[in-house]
């Protein structure tokens, strides 16, 4: 069974980061941990987990600042949704062609 979600210690862990760092990534909105009710623990999905991953490369072997990271970031989202959008758009084409030929 895989895990869904990452405690604040086992991301400091498996990244080699200090909470700092974690929590610097939380004030630019680059992770969003969630909260149980009646739990302060932070939880990170594995979205948060690729987000840092990234933000520590980009910070450690780029030397990219933290306003830098998001805005990389933000675009390579936008990237990806764009890539589904026109992976669609192709689909549909293909669909049609597929229709037409067909007929």
């Amino acid at each position: 069974m895989k895990k869904k979600f990452w405690t604040m210690t086992e991301v400091m862990e498996i990244y080699e980061v200090d909470e700092t760092f974690v929590l610097d990534l939380e004030r630019e909105e680059i992770l969003w941990p969630v909260r149980r009710k009646g739990s302060s623990a932070r939880l990170y999905s594995d979205r948060d987990l690729e987000s840092l991953r990234l933000a520590k490369i980009l910070v450690e072997d780029m030397g990219v600042n933290l306003e830098g990271v998001e805005i990389i970031l933000r675009m390579r989202e936008s990237m990806f949704q764009m890539r589904s959008q026109f992976d669609d758009i192709l689909e549909d084409l293909a669909r049609q062609l597929r229709d037409r030929i067909n007929e």
